[in-house]
Order: structure tokens, then sequence, then C-alpha cells
């Protein structure tokens, strides 16, 4: 088992809408690796699977060393070659993912709750990567998943294995609360991509996160 290394610390999950169009995801991601994105998540819940592999291709291009992670797509990771992919609970189930992808790639977990990580353990420790626990805050990237708190963050982060990351309404103010529960890294959806300079934002949330690490 050799998985490619990964970095929660600033993990960028696209929207393509909230970019501005296909072309511009790709110009986000670029940019926002150069402020300091040190994970991508390429989501978009509309293109047909052809265009999805077209654009996620690109998007690999542009991610210059940063691991690539396909959301819920799990057939399509190895045509984009992606290294992994992130599912929710309502998803394909986990452990059929890791039969999928075998044992190289990664695979992250969407979690709200101490029993989905109980759940995610009862098919073994190495069958997941990390979690995304969330949402901090609501948010209208994905509303369904309703606002959990610190608390609840934490009641999670307690009982997982694996590294967690927070999503859902991140923002870099966000940072100090985030480090304190214990977590891993800020995943951000609209703070990036709505942003009119992808790499300024991407570095503040960056600075952020090492000065809340006490880097």
């Amino acid at each position: 088992m050799s998985r490619p290394d990964f970095d929660l610390s600033v993990y960028l999950v696209t929207d393509t809408a909230q970019c501005g169009g296909p072309d511009r995801v790709v110009e986000t991601v670029r940019r926002a690796i150069a402020g300091g994105v040190t994970l991508v998540q390429f989501r978009d819940h509309d293109l047909p699977d052809d265009e999805f592999v077209t654009l996620g291709r690109r998007v690999k291009d542009a991610c210059s060393g940063v691991p690539l992670i396909i959301d819920d797509r799990v057939h399509l990771v190895a045509d984009i070659g992606a290294d992994g992919a992130h599912v929710g609970e309502s998803d394909m189930p986990v452990a059929q993912v890791r039969e999928i992808l075998g044992d190289d790639l990664l695979i992250g977990l969407s979690a709200q709750t101490s029993a989905h990580v109980e759940a995610a353990l009862s098919h073994g420790r190495d069958v997941v990567d990390y979690l995304g626990v969330g949402a901090l805050h609501g948010t209208g990237t994905k509303p369904e998943a309703g606002e959990l708190g610190l608390a609840a963050i934490r009641e999670v982060v307690d009982v997982s294995p694996w590294p967690v990351c927070i999503i859902g309404g991140v923002a870099a103010s966000d940072a100090q609360d985030i480090a304190r529960v214990g977590c891993d890294g800020l995943s951000v959806v609209s703070a990036i991509c709505r942003s009119a300079d992808p790499e300024s934002s991407a570095r503040e949330l960056a600075q952020a996160w090492r000065r809340a690490k006490g880097r």
C-alpha cells in the first residue's frame, strides 16, 4: 500500500458556478495553489461524465503536484488520473469505494456524528484516509448538511482515528477555533471560488491556519 501524501491544511473544494464556469475552475485552482492550497477536490454535480472527465483532467494538470480528489464519481477517478475520491454517507458505501479504487488511492468520507465514524471503522482502519466534517456554519453550497457547531465537531474529532478537516462556510477568521478543537485543516468552497483574487484568499487562509497551529 503506497497512497499519496496529503495535507488537509487548506483544502479547496471546487464549485463550477461559483468559479464562473469551467475555464475559471482551472484558473481558480491554479491561482489557489499558488496562494497555499494544499489539497483540491473537484466537485461538479451537473456536468455529464464525459465533460466531467475532460474538465477533471485539466484541473489535474493545474494541480502542480498537489493531490486531486474527485467528489462522488468514483468510476471516473482512473480516467482523470486523480489521487482519490471523496464520498458522503448517502453516496456509494466506503468499503465498495475502496474495492474499486484499490489500496493505493486516497478516500475521504463526510461525517457528522460519532456514529458515522464508528460505522466507517467497522470496515477497517485502512479503508478511509481522512474525514470531512461539517457544516461549521450554515451554507448555501450544501444546505442539507445543517450547522453542527464546534461542540458537535469536537465529538467527531475525539473519536476519529483519521485526520479531520472542517467544511461549511469556513473563513480565515475561523482558523483559531477549528485548530482548538483538534482539527487538521480548513476545507473551503466559497471563500476561494467566489473570490475575485483566489490566490490572495488562499494565502489569507494558509496564513491564518499556520498562526492557529503556532507555526
